[in-house]
C-alpha cells in the first residue's frame, strides 16, 4: 500500500500487513498533502491508524458496523473515522485517568467503548462542536 485516503476503505489485509509506523506515516502524509490543518498532525494520524486498525478487524468488534451506520446517516467516510476516533481517544483518556487513580474497571474494559459507539450518531457528531 503506497497511499491512504480516508474517503476510501483500505484493503483490510493490506492495511494490517503494514507496520504500525507505516500506517501512521500514510495517514500523516494524506493530511499533509491534502493540506488539512489539524492541531497536531502526528496525533491525528495515530488516531486514524487506530480506527482503521479496528475497522480492518471486520465484525469482530462493532467499529466497522458503526462506520457503516454513520455513513448511512450522511457522514462521509473521513468524518465517520473522525467521529469514531473522538470516541476512542476519549475512552482511552478515561482509562488512563482511572489507571492513575488505581480504579481501573473490572471485566472487559472495551464494553464501555463499544456502548458509546452504539450511542454515536452522525447528528451527535455534527452537534459536538469538535473541529471536523
Amino acid at each position: 500500500m503506497k497511499r491512504y485516503d480516508p474517503l476510501k476503505a483500505p484493503d483490510s489485509q493490506e492495511w494490517l500487513a503494514l507496520d504500525e509506523e507505516e500506517r501512521i506515516t500514510l495517514a500523516r502524509q494524506y493530511h499533509i498533502f491534502a493540506r488539512i490543518k489539524v492541531p497536531n498532525v502526528q496525533a491525528h494520524a495515530v488516531a486514524h491508524a487506530l480506527v482503521e486498525n479496528q475497522i480492518a478487524l471486520g465484525d469482530e468488534i462493532p467499529v466497522a458496523r458503526t462506520l457503516r451506520r454513520l455513513m448511512a446517516e450522511g457522514l462521509d467516510r473521513h468524518d465517520a473515522v473522525h467521529a469514531i476516533g473522538f470516541v476512542l481517544l476519549g475512552y482511552m483518556n478515561d482509562l488512563l485517568k482511572a489507571a492513575d487513580a488505581h480504579s481501573v474497571p473490572a471485566g472487559d474494559a472495551n464494553l464501555a467503548y463499544f456502548a458509546e459507539l452504539e450511542l454515536l450518531t452522525a447528528e451527535s457528531w455534527r452537534q459536538s462542536g469538535v473541529e471536523q
